[in-house]
């Protein structure tokens, strides 16, 4: 089907409006966890679902609606996914209990997960080729825009008005991207193979039943027959979903993928780098307002240079990348992270100062914006151009599960560790936690060593000119899915 040329602005406002509404969630919501705490009656392992049940749907579903996409056409499941985000988003406004916020949070992700890998497709599609670099680029600078004014806009409309209505702003965006997409992107399709819904039933089922278990691990015993029901059964479901994708025809994760070395490496750097991160951040932004009493609005405004810096720092490694390779700047970015990460946990006490932990906040938000642009180009390095799509989704899926994983064991450790949503019974558990989170982002800087150089190769004034790569499709903005 031939493109349908619209006026750029107009098409990237339609794919990046929703785009927007969806990352602006990730972090909205991490700053109205103390408050959902006061209202619904919410503990420590109520927020975790709050924040996992976002996390866990967009992540079971992200390749499953990429290949719906395909097979149905991008931009009726665009449509619908912004339905289903938009009328889910008013689900959680209207929330008067943490089991029902959390269902709608998990709607939420559905919703999500049909949204963000398809806008940047159906923008790609809208454009003339001439002019689809700088859509790219504005597309990108508004999904890092809804990332750093997560924490700002969710502190705001908390702070003036409830909780709730960080949800209800979603519904007139909602309302208004719907007839917008439909004008201004054209429709598309891609190969048209089988759903490959039983490994969506035994991924999403096994990584839930994981992550459940730790979770409630320290409530009801390590021991105890639920919990060691639901560790063993998801490992159990995990490894048959394994056995499923070697043997399907149509693979929702093409396991044969992993053989490649830079794509194998980059994915076990983005899961342990989600997990130490984020999982450490959903616990600071607490500290910030139960221990040291600061507004949601001064709490967002404070973890601006771990949020914003990537915005700066990202473009600028995805330029220099070439020229030093990105396993220097994705190891030199992962080492300041743990070092932002470990210093804040040093140095956490209940009157810590501001100007103690920004050295800490800065060299994370450094360390991250290193990372961002350099691991997306070292997943597609060396595949296929006709895997770019399931290369880039399966990364994104892994780092939002390292997010979940990362949010439940540091919060494991903080409880194991006797800590409350209380002034007085946070700090003590919630360091221990922290410098956990960034011992395994160490973690994953020692991984980086086995990264290919990444640098790009040489050309001779004889060599024939290097034809363009083809676009990789967005990883999900790595945020904790909050």
């Amino acid at each position: 089907m031939a493109s349908r040329r619209v006026p750029l602005w107009l098409a990237v406002l339609a794919a990046a409006l929703p785009m927007f509404m969806t990352t602006l969630d990730n972090l909205v919501v991490t700053t109205a966890l103390p408050a959902i705490h006061r209202d619904l009656g919410a503990g420590i392992d109520d927020l975790q679902w709050v924040t996992n049940a976002y996390t866990l749907a967009f992540a079971a579903l992200m390749l499953f609606a990429v290949g719906l996409g395909d097979r149905f056409g991008r931009r009726r499941l665009f449509v619908i996914g912004i339905v289903v985000f938009t009328a889910a988003s008013a689900a959680a406004a209207l929330s008067d209990s943490t089991a029902w916020l959390i269902t709608a949070r998990a709607l939420q992700g559905v919703g999500a997960a049909a949204v963000l890998p398809l806008s940047l497709a159906l923008l790609a599609a809208a454009v003339p080729d001439r002019l689809r670099p700088a859509a790219i680029g504005i597309w990108g600078g508004v999904s890092g825009l809804g990332v750093a004014l997560g924490p700002v806009i969710g502190g705001a409309v908390v702070q003036g008005w409830s909780w709730s209505a960080i949800f209800w702003l979603n519904v007139p965006v909602g309302i208004i991207a719907v007839p917008l997409a439909i004008l201004a992107l054209p429709e598309g399709f891609g190969a048209r193979a089988r759903a490959d819904v039983p490994g969506v039933v035994l991924a999403s089922t096994g990584i839930t039943a994981v992550v459940y278990g730790l979770v409630r691990g320290n409530d009801l015993g390590w021991t105890s027959a639920a919990i060691l029901t639901a560790l063993l059964g998801g490992a159990v479901l995990l490894a048959a979903f394994l056995v499923w994708e070697s043997r399907t025809a149509s693979p929702l994760l093409p396991l044969r993928l992993f053989r490649i070395r830079s794509f194998s490496v980059s994915n076990a750097i983005g899961l342990v780098f989600s997990f130490g991160a984020f999982g450490s951040v959903f616990l600071l932004v607490q500290f910030l307002q139960v221990v040291q009493g600061k507004s949601p609005l001064t709490a967002g405004l404070m973890t601006m240079p771990w949020t914003l810096a990537p915005m700066v720092v990202a473009p600028l490694a995805g330029l220099i990348a070439p020229r030093v390779g990105t396993r220097l700047l994705i190891g030199t970015g992962l080492a300041s992270l743990a070092a932002g990460i470990g210093w804040i946990g040093l140095v956490l006490a209940d009157d810590v100062t501001y100007g103690a932990m920004l050295p800490g906040f800065v060299l994370a938000g450094i360390g991250m914006g290193l990372v961002f642009a350099p691991i997306s180009t070292a997943v597609l390095a060396d595949v296929q151009p006709d895997d770019h799509a399931k290369a880039s989704g399966t990364n994104s899926t892994l780092r939002e599960i390292g997010t979940a994983l990362g949010v439940a064991v540091l919060t494991a450790v903080f409880t194991g560790a006797g800590g409350t949503l209380t002034p007085t019974g946070f700090t003590a558990a919630a360091q221990p936690a922290v410098l956990t989170g960034a011992a395994v982002t160490a973690l994953a800087a020692l991984l980086a060593i086995l990264l290919p150089s990444g640098r790009a190769p040489r050309t001779t004034p004889t060599s024939e000119p290097a034809q363009p790569a083809a676009l990789p499709a967005p990883a999900a903005t790595p945020v904790p899915a909050a």
